[in-house]
């Protein structure tokens, strides 16, 4: 029997675990504190054409292939634990404040359609019936129609359950070195604190975030995920089946500064939300999040071998939830000793001079 050592029990660490587990493995998790990383302020959107973005090309293959896999991943995991992960269909509406805005929304059309799905055009007017909250300021936009979402925070929940039902062993005494850690497989899926474990110390940097949670009682909500461009500032709002409203996210890189969100931040995308769906006004605002999305010098991940022993699936910065399904596919892949074509882009040395996967082989 393989011994599997996963480290990090975010969504990734515990599906990767998971997987293994049902693949005949004995697997052991390693994290002090199971989901206290970008799984807890993640808003769940699963959209391989509007995550798109310039210099990140590479990565819509594997987004596609794993949107494609979220709805078997969640029936599983349903089935496997009876929880609701909140899974659904529901459309992206790509939004343009003003005219520099709706420039901006044309400027990655060409770049959502090279994903090969369905991107509709859409006029103001034509935007507005999609989505009758939106404000009449809005000068049109795109529809991704094929788009999905979870709630991130019972993924997580379902996962340790899942894990737990499998047999994975849970140790919350830290790691520092991976070398240390009796296994003979052992995966690095500590998000940003990938970067602190020897021998590696991967290329990962927390790059921080403020996430608003709102609740409607009784008040209208956004039937479609709405992403706009507010005078060149991004936002989106993510509407969940219980009436909780997601708003997200800003993006500052200043180390793991762990205090909560200026007001400024709070205010900046609660002005910025409002303008696009002017009912927002009216919601409560439950909870202020920040949180550390785990960003590469890409923005791609670290999917890959590291050496015969060590698999990398880390720095999935803003896609981690997207990317659940397809990273523990790929991982599970590699444990079984296979070498997957579609991680090529993602080579974990692909940010050290002179060095291969191969050559970390020998």
């Amino acid at each position: 029997m393989t011994r599997v050592a996963v480290i990090g029990a975010g969504s990734i660490g515990l599906a990767i675990a998971w997987r293994a587990a049902h693949a005949g493995a004995a697997v052991v998790v390693h994290d002090p504190a199971p989901g206290s990383g970008a799984s807890r302020v993640a808003a769940g959107m699963i959209a391989p054409a509007t995550e798109t973005h310039y210099g990140e090309q590479a990565l819509a293959p594997l987004m596609a292939a794993s949107a494609d896999a979220w709805p078997a991943f969640a029936a599983d995991l349903e089935q496997a634990t009876g929880l609701d992960v909140g899974f659904c269909d529901v459309p992206t509406l790509v939004v343009g404040l003003d005219d520099a805005d709706r420039a901006e929304v044309e400027h990655q059309a060409d770049l959502y359609r090279a994903t090969d799905r369905t991107v509709d055009t859409l006029t103001p007017r034509a935007a507005r019936q999609t989505e009758p909250l939106l404000s009449h300021r809005v000068r049109g936009g795109l529809l991704a129609p094929g788009d999905r979402a979870v709630d991130p925070r019972v993924v997580h929940k379902a996962l340790i359950i899942a894990a737990e039902h499998a047999g994975v062993q849970f140790h919350t005494a830290p790691v520092t070195d991976t070398t240390a850690l009796d296994a003979d497989q052992t995966v690095i899926a500590g998000g940003c604190g990938s970067a602190a474990l020897e021998p590696w110390r991967l290329s990962v940097r927390p790059v921080r975030g403020v996430v608003l949670r709102l609740r409607a009682e009784g008040q209208a909500v956004p039937r479609t995920t709405v992403r706009g461009f507010v005078k060149g500032h991004p936002i989106y709002i993510v509407t969940r089946s219980d009436g909780e409203i997601v708003i997200g996210a800003t993006s500052d890189e200043r180390g793991f500064d762990t205090r909560t969100a200026t007001a400024g931040a709070v205010h900046d995308l609660l002005r910025h939300a409002i303008e696009l769906v002017p009912e927002i006004a009216e919601y409560h605002l439950d909870e202020v999040s920040v949180g550390f999305r785990p960003a590469t010098p890409d923005n791609l991940p670290l999917l890959g071998r590291l050496d015969a022993r060590t698999i990398a699936a880390t720095g999935h910065y803003r896609n981690g939830i997207a990317l659940i399904p397809a990273t523990a596919t790929a991982v599970a892949a590699l444990i079984a000793g296979e070498d997957p074509d579609a991680l090529r882009p993602f080579d974990p040395h692909r940010f050290t001079p002179g060095r291969t996967v191969k050559e970390s082989h020998q």
